[in-house]
């Protein structure tokens, strides 16, 4: 089998590394396959060290020679099981080749500029490498966010009567376009609980006028005569921007980003399969 690659932001947060920790727990328990994590930005392994050494070391190898893969003893506990999954039997050994699966909610300039100057030069020192589509405007992203809101919500203990999608925010032209869409599949989720709601998306850091800041989309709404505002995170893992939503003037409720959610883990795992697939399209026949 080929060797799955999650590309990861990175973040000087000690909680970020723990959260993609359990991420990659829960991807070994459904699909006996343990990942390796390759940060894009402020982190070690970065993506480029992690191909590095696939391609230089060969697959089978690369799990033992001193790149960091986490707690991944036992499969962390998943209350959405797949009644078509097979029996966790502990990790597969890797194979020839890797998939990357971008573990990105944005098309920005990571998922198109360095990502796939990294997978390149990957395949030009000779490693059979396949790089899927990342995480923006997946369902799964938005049921992750309607089941992490429901949470906030409770334990602010009522429904809110207005939601802001905090996102990362993008200047890359599309950047947000994940964002937009997850932020109308939420509010279609939950115009089906509870009547129309307005589901606004705002940014972590603005982009201009039609890329309102956070606290911005909070006032509007209040102007509106909203007082329960909630946050839905629409970020992976925590770090500085997740601190600051937490401070926000105004957020009555804020969620939990969504990183080691178990909808999250399915999601990669079927990135993971299409992009073996392209690896040996003879498993498609």
């Amino acid at each position: 089998m080929p060797q799955l690659v999650l590309a990861v932001h990175g973040s000087a947060d000690p909680e970020a590394a723990d959260t993609i920790a359990r991420l990659a727990a829960l991807i070994t328990g459904l699909g006996g396959i343990q990942p390796l994590i390759g940060h894009l930005d402020v982190q070690r392994p970065s993506l480029a060290d992690v191909l590095t050494r696939l391609s230089g070391d060969g697959l089978g190898r690369g799990l033992e020679q001193g790149l960091d893969l986490g707690p991944f003893e036992a499969p962390y506990a998943n209350p959405y099981p797949d009644p078509y999954a097979a029996p966790y039997a502990g990790p597969e050994r890797a194979g020839r080749g890797a998939v990357v699966v971008p573990l990105l909610l944005g098309d920005g300039y990571h998922r198109h500029i360095d990502l796939p100057a990294t997978v390149a030069a990957a395949r030009a020192d000779g490693l059979e490498c396949a790089l899927t589509a990342g995480l923006s405007g997946e369902v799964a992203v938005a049921f992750s966010l309607y089941e992490r809101l429901r949470a906030a919500e409770r334990r602010a203990g009522g429904k809110a009567d207005a939601i802001v999608l905090a996102s990362a925010g993008s200047g890359r032209p599309g950047g947000t376009d994940g964002a937009v869409r997850a932020a109308r599949q939420l509010r279609q989720l939950l115009g089906g609980e509870r009547g129309p709601v307005p589901v606004r998306a705002a940014y972590c850091s603005s982009t201009g006028p039609d890329a309102p800041a956070v606290p911005e989309m909070i006032e509007r709404l209040r102007v509106s005569g909203h007082r329960r505002i909630a946050l839905a995170t629409h970020l992976l893992a925590p770090g500085r921007f997740t601190r600051a939503l937490a401070g926000t003037d105004g957020a009555w409720a804020v969620s939990a980003p969504l990183a080691d959610h178990p909808r999250l883990a399915h999601l990669v795992l079927r990135r993971y399969t299409a992009g073996r697939l392209a690896l040996t399209p003879g498993l498609a026949a």
